[in-house]
């Protein structure tokens, strides 16, 4: 299992607004950790699409993907990984950080 990147834990409080909070928080977080991650590990935030599957987006790079099912998720990640970075360049890693959100009544 792929450690948190830290400082990514969401707030309990926050709802939908979570996609500004987590774009602005994972910049600042990648920022912090790019020193010990790079070519080591790369981090994609999984959601569920609203159409129906998957969306991947990874951490600090400008890599983006989708699939319907978790399986095919994961061997269109490592693709999109495969095709971003040069040979040498590449991660050794591919860290899914899956987030869900939970919107129920006060």
């Amino acid at each position: 299992m792929c450690p948190k990147a830290p400082g990514l834990e969401r707030p309990p409080d926050v709802a939908r607004s979570t996609n500004r909070w987590y774009e602005r928080r994972s910049s600042e977080v990648t920022a912090r950790t790019d020193s010990c991650m790079s070519e080591i590990e790369i981090v994609f935030s999984v959601n569920e699409s609203a159409e129906g599957g998957y969306e991947a987006r990874a951490l600090g790079y400008s890599i983006f993907t989708q699939a319907d099912t978790l399986e095919e998720l994961r061997k269109m990640v490592r693709d999109a990984v495969r095709c971003h970075f040069e040979d040498g360049a590449k991660p050794s890693v591919i860290c899914l950080h899956w987030v869900k959100d939970e919107v129920f009544s006060a």
